[in-house]
């Protein structure tokens, strides 16, 4: 095998890999393809042939289309364009709805499978609303080049790309966002908060300079409203955080003991504590580690009388007494997950039941696994598509002794 970067390759597809790429074969070594779809046959250019067990291509030509390829939802993205000159964030565009929610069911089952134990199966990735999954992007970074070019990074990339369109955010986003000019390099991260305003907030990169205070802004789900800085996290779909309250809520209903002490692990500004609250928790923590979204949260759960900690989930459950007794643990970790040593310490709590929600399948199955070595069963699992036109979702399991 003496291919090298720059070589072009006639590949069929067989899979899709975690991270939105697609699995080919070239005598015996794996590669991951850009913008394919199982079942078909591509023209693809090695783009980095350095690992000893797998090689990275991009897909420039389709020879044997699936049946499910769709003009791309964002003309910058499209296969027709030069590779380099393909925006990110929108990987699946290519491909029709059902069908990247089948996709994404199969990269979840294949995480269970490998990581996270056998008998487990990954339910259907359900969409949110009835649209094409475009418009819904609040919350969108843009960057900026030394030449003053706005726009989003290049596939794999750290290259700006001028664009014309924008059509995974919401309307009033691209307009903003395809206004911009005039900016220092770094980056631009644009907001549209529940009062449907949006916020742009500049980056530049380079000397620190002394900011503003941050601009506090408020989100609604249901009947509550929760404070948090403009810059501050906030679920980017706008039916996401009503989606997840949801979820929580139905796996927490007629577990929530009165008696117990209930925890939100990496809380936020407080969201899943206050489905906690709503289900019946009066002894309520919730945990995070930014300091501005603690100080929020106390705010949000105030008339709950729920106690805001700012601190590292694992610190802060290192720090416990022995002899608490938890309720229900609720934890919302990031991408990279909760991980064994954070498992283990709820674990330690013995808590009565924990509602795990995440956005990377990989990562739920390797916690999970960990979970059910230490004997804990996955009693639901249920998984949403929140960011159509991209690999990414999001899934919550509940688990149980």
């Amino acid at each position: 095998m003496t291919s090298s970067a720059g070589d072009v390759l006639d590949l069929d597809i067989t899979g899709i890999a975690h991270g939105g790429t697609f699995i080919a074969r070239h005598e015996g070594r794996v590669v991951f393809v850009a913008d394919a779809i199982p079942g078909e046959r591509v023209r693809a250019r090695i783009s980095d042939a350095g690992k000893a067990s797998f090689w990275r291509a991009e897909t420039l030509e389709v020879l044997e289309a699936s049946p499910h390829r769709r003009e791309h939802v964002w003309t910058e993205a499209d296969v027709s364009r030069a590779p380099e000159d393909r925006v990110g964030g929108a990987d699946l565009g290519h491909i029709a709805l059902d069908e990247q929610r089948a996709l994404k069911r199969r990269v979840l089952q294949e995480a269970l499978d490998k990581f996270a134990g056998a008998g487990l199966d990954a339910p259907e990735v359900r969409a949110v609303d009835a649209g094409d999954g475009t418009g819904w992007r609040t919350r969108v970074s843009l960057h900026v080049d030394d030449d003053g070019r706005i726009g989003p990074f290049a596939a794999r990339s750290h290259r700006v790309i001028d664009v014309a369109s924008m059509p995974l955010a919401r309307a009033a986003v691209a307009e903003a966002a395809l206004a911009l000019h005039g900016h220092r390099p770094g980056r631009v991260d644009l907001v549209e908060p529940g009062d449907g305003r949006v916020r742009v907030l500049p980056r530049p990169e380079g000397r620190r300079e002394r900011r503003p205070r941050p601009e506090v802004v408020f989100e609604r789900v249901g009947d509550r409203e929760f404070a948090l800085d403009a810059g501050g996290f906030w679920q980017v779909h706008p039916q996401a955080a009503s989606t997840l309250h949801a979820a929580v809520g139905e796996a927490l209903a007629g577990r929530v003991d009165p008696e117990s002490t209930h925890f939100d692990l990496y809380g936020g500004v407080g969201l899943f504590a206050s489905t906690l609250a709503e289900h019946g928790a009066i002894d309520l923590v919730t945990v995070e580690s930014d300091r501005r979204a603690t100080e929020h949260a106390a705010r949000n759960l105030e008339r709950f009388g729920a106690q805001a900690v700012t601190a590292r989930v694992d610190r802060f459950l290192d720090r416990l007494p022995d002899d608490i007794r938890a309720g229900a643990v609720v934890l919302d970790p990031p991408r990279a997950g909760a991980g064994r040593g954070v498992v283990e310490s709820i674990h330690a709590l013995d808590p009565q039941a924990v509602v795990y929600v995440a956005c990377d399948p990989v990562a739920l199955a390797r916690d999970l696994g960990t979970f059910r070595g230490l004997g804990w069963e996955v009693e639901s699992l249920r998984a949403f598509d929140l960011f159509p036109h991209s690999h990414h979702f999001e899934a919550v399991a509940l688990l149980a002794r």
